[in-house]
């Protein structure tokens, strides 16, 4: 399960970021995961919950927002929100995408006393 070694890099950047701005503990840590990350979520969830005691984050809510699958057809332009991994345009039918967003996982935001 990889989700553990995403916890236990998202822990460091974590610390890290606590690190630079002076923080004793941090309550709230917002996540975006596309849909295509190749990362399940509540794998993800119990990995942090098992790994966050003792650190920086005990205690702190974890939320998880989930970014859809964003492409744009190379032929008529249409930017499109998928939920499902499906190459094609939805206005023309298209299979000549590029993917804009839903293929990684980011720290969004941090609260921090």
């Amino acid at each position: 399960m990889h989700e553990y070694s995403v916890v236990q890099a998202l822990l460091e950047q974590i610390e890290d970021i606590a690190q630079e701005n002076n923080a004793s503990k941090v309550t709230k840590i917002v996540v975006k995961i596309g849909v295509m990350s190749g990362i399940e979520t509540h794998l993800l969830e119990i990995a942090f919950n098992t790994f966050k005691e003792k650190t920086i984050c005990d205690g702190a809510e974890f939320v998880i927002n989930i970014q859809l699958l964003t492409i744009e057809c190379q032929n008529c332009q249409e930017i499109s929100e998928l939920a499902k991994i499906h190459y094609c345009c939805q206005k023309c039918e298209s299979t000549d995408v590029k993917v804009i967003d839903g293929e990684d996982m980011f720290l969004m935001s941090l609260e921090m006393q």
